[in-house]
């Protein structure tokens, strides 16, 4: 089962156009689906995409050599580097 046919307990509203909301339901109807399901299912695959598009990096090979180079360098810790790390353990709160 997919996020779209699972047992829902949260709601979304939205105000829209009498235009677009009579395009939405032809649309609907033409794929047999409800309006909410058509909405919601057409909502999740953008919200994969964009989330994927957020998360994943693609390289080229001189860029991800150059990435993996960066990562396996060692770290050398300046003063103000320190600072900045001691700031954050300072100011951040971590439960």
């Amino acid at each position: 089962m997919d996020a779209a046919t699972h047992k829902k307990s949260e709601r979304i509203n939205l105000r829209l156009k009498s235009n677009a909301k009579r395009l939405i339901e032809r649309a609907a109807g033409f794929e047999g689906k409800t309006v909410s399901h058509f909405i919601l299912t057409g909502a999740l695959e953008r919200a994969e995409k964009t989330v994927q598009g957020h998360e994943m990096m693609t390289l080229n090979v001189k860029n991800s050599r150059s990435f993996f180079d960066a990562l396996a360098a060692p770290v050398h810790f300046n003063r103000r580097l320190t600072a900045a790390l001691e700031e954050h353990d300072k100011r951040v709160v971590v439960k």
